[in-house]
């Protein structure tokens, strides 16, 4: 029988901790491979911007996983130096005309998303060109040096060639030494959405996020570029953050209001620090690589943490751009807030895709996935897919989650409760896959679980009735076919 607090707390302190100590592990190899980036960038061309872009390249590759596997280091190496042109075009298309830049910008970003629907080589390609574009909302101008054997537009090529070095050669002898695990056990992928059935006049998901994005950017440039003129870049980076990767309404005002209150926290640190620190010595550097690390190893536990430290690192950074911390932090933050309100707006008005209608959907393949794994005419059977399937929901919990902590008390409903049912399904169904087993009484339940999709006050109650006959072992079972 589930208890209520299994139903409730879905991953026990354990995990947790494995999730804290598997974070740390890659925060450590990923920080490395950043400083080594950041010195070779020092080498070529000594300055702010050179220095801040091999950081960033360096952490969103390793986020972006391009490394993982030989075909990926190739089609980034091949792809970056061309990317990288284009981008520095848009870059300075941003500084001598702005306007065409900000339209080659979002038509960029546009593209970027709406490749996705056409299979995993767009995906990846998807990735690709997204990159450098954010990187050019977060990255100093990087001015020419007279001194430099190297051109100023061949810089960021070569640095972005660099971080793909880095942390291809560090992670992959990080896998090597068993520090972190093998690359095809880092991490699940997400299975891919069914195709949309809905009629032309309402575009599939995917082309909707894509336009919910250039509308959103079209936006935040428009509100920018005539009222910050000097300050815009943070409008549209904080827009594009919280709309990336959208998951419905309620995840991008989840994402907004974590973005906010993460850089409101990261502003009264970053002042604290700043009144008692130069802003040319040692420790600031030191702290600046500090909250970069802490940031990226917490991230996995709430996208607060990355804000906040993110927002830490930026504001020490001020001295040596030869801005007054303390004079640019307000300013910055009331961009922030309205770069959020942007993003919300764009999602909750412009072809909206509901949250609960992209968590329905995944629990419906995840129970697919299971009842599959349970048939017993499927000859191999393996709990993989089914634990990718799980993560899968997990990943649009939080906002749930944070809903529930808010309308617990008038709303008798609640979308989370499906999520924390589901999730304690995920071990007794994994021993059970992996022993061969097909219990009738579990595959009955999965069906009526499946059925229960169609009526959402059901749904909860069908899916604590499918953890119950997981954990009861029934006796009579099916085993597969020696």
């Amino acid at each position: 029988m589930i208890s209520a607090s299994t139903t409730n707390q879905p991953f026990g302190s354990a995990a947790k901790i494995a999730i804290v100590l598997q974070s740390l592990r890659e925060a450590c190899v990923t920080m490395l491979a950043a400083i080594a980036t950041l010195l070779c960038a020092l080498a070529i061309a000594p300055g702010p911007g050179p220095v801040v872009l091999a950081v960033v390249l360096s952490l969103s590759l390793s986020r972006s996983h391009l490394d993982r596997d030989l075909r990926g280091r190739i089609e980034a190496a091949i792809a970056l130096p061309v990317v990288g042109l284009v981008a520095v075009g848009v870059g300075m298309l941003l500084h001598r005309a702005p306007w065409i830049g900000a339209l080659v910008f979002v038509a960029g970003m546009f593209l970027s998303i709406w490749l996705r629907r056409f299979g995993p080589m767009t995906r990846r390609a998807s990735s690709l060109i997204a990159l450098p574009f954010v990187v050019l909302l977060t990255t100093p101008h990087i001015r020419a040096d007279p001194t430099s054997a190297i051109p100023a537009s061949l810089v960021p090529i070569l640095i972005a060639l660099l971080a793909l070095l880095w942390v291809s050669v560090l992670h992959a002898l990080a896998r090597r030494v068993h520090f972190l695990p093998p690359a095809r056990m880092q991490e699940h992928p997400a299975p891919e959405p069914a195709p949309s059935r809905e009629g032309s006049l309402r575009p599939i998901a995917s082309t909707r996020m894509a336009i919910q994005m250039a509308v959103a950017l079209a936006m935040s440039f428009v509100v920018g570029y005539v009222f910050f003129a000097e300050r815009w870049a943070w409008i549209v980076l904080t827009t594009f953050i919280v709309i990336s990767g959208n998951r419905g309404r309620l995840d991008v005002a989840y994402k907004s209001v974590l973005r906010v209150l993460g850089a409101a926290a990261g502003t009264l640190l970053a002042l604290t620090f700043t009144l008692h620190l130069g802003s040319h010595d040692t420790t600031t550097v030191l702290l600046i690589l500090t909250a970069i690390f802490l940031g990226v190893w917490l991230r996995p536990l709430g996208y607060a943490w990355w804000a906040l430290f993110v927002t830490l690192a930026l504001a020490l950074l001020q001295g040596f751009s030869g801005s007054s911390a303390p004079l640019i932090l307000w300013p910055r933050l009331e961009e922030i807030v309205i770069g959020a309100i942007i993003g919300v707006a764009s999602a909750w008005f412009v072809l909206p895709v509901r949250s609960t209608a992209v968590l329905r959907r995944r629990i419906a393949d995840t129970l697919a996935i299971l009842a599959d794994a349970l048939d017993p005419a499927t000859p191999t059977r393996r709990p993989d897919d089914f634990v990718a399937a799980i993560a899968s929901v997990e990943q649009v919990a939080p906002a749930f989650r944070a809903s529930r902590l808010v309308t617990r008390h008038f709303r008798t409903m609640q979308q989370a409760d499906w999520v924390d049912a589901l999730a304690a399904c995920r071990d007794p169904a994994v021993a059970l896959i992996e022993k061969g087993e097909t219990p009738g009484l579990v595959r009955r339940a999965v069906g009526a679980a499946r059925k229960a999709m169609h009526e959402p006050t059901e749904l909860q109650q069908a899916l604590r009735n499918l953890c119950r006959s997981l954990e009861n072992h029934p006796e009579s079972t099916v085993r597969e076919p020696e």
